[in-house]
């Protein structure tokens, strides 16, 4: 079984990541989601030699990020895993990053979808990558929703 029970990835604020305000560039956020998205397929077994042997690997569909929190130069990040949901192709996964403290910092929802390499298109998951995330699914059951997932961007108008 792939092994979630701690943070999926940790990374350290690089000086490149800090912008004119002093703190993580939006950019830099969207770099760390990222970057967790290739341990969990690593975590799946979706690794290099994988993705050349089976010419499978994982796309990100879409992607919203919320910002809560300043990260700056230097300073740890964790980011953790909850699968929303999941079907035979797709994966609904959302990634919350903290600090050292345990401080929310940023949430990143996506949707991904397995993809055969060689012809381009959606496929289902290979059956040993399918129970991956079985037992990843099964053994988040009981763990609440977090309050941002589902969020839409819009304007509150007061009336």
């Amino acid at each position: 079984m792939a092994k979630f029970n701690g943070p999926l990835l940790s990374e350290a604020v690089l000086e490149d990541w800090i912008d004119y305000n002093g703190h993580m560039t939006d950019s830099a956020y969207a770099i760390v989601f990222s970057r967790a998205v290739d341990q969990l397929m690593i975590e799946l077994g979706i690794n290099e030699a994988f993705r050349e042997k089976e010419q499978y690997s994982i796309y990100t569909l879409e992607t919203h990020l919320c910002y809560l929190a300043e990260a700056h130069k230097g300073q740890e990040l964790y980011v953790s895993l909850h699968l929303l949901d999941h079907d035979s192709k797709r994966l609904h996964v959302f990634f919350t990053m903290e600090n050292k403290a345990g401080e929310k910092l940023a949430t990143s929802e996506q949707m991904l979808m397995g993809m055969d390499m060689a012809t381009g298109r959606p496929a289902p998951f290979p059956e040993v990558i399918q129970s991956e995330v079985d037992l990843l699914a099964e053994s988040q059951r009981d763990t609440p929703i977090p309050p941002q997932a589902g969020r839409k961007i819009g304007i509150i108008r007061k009336n």
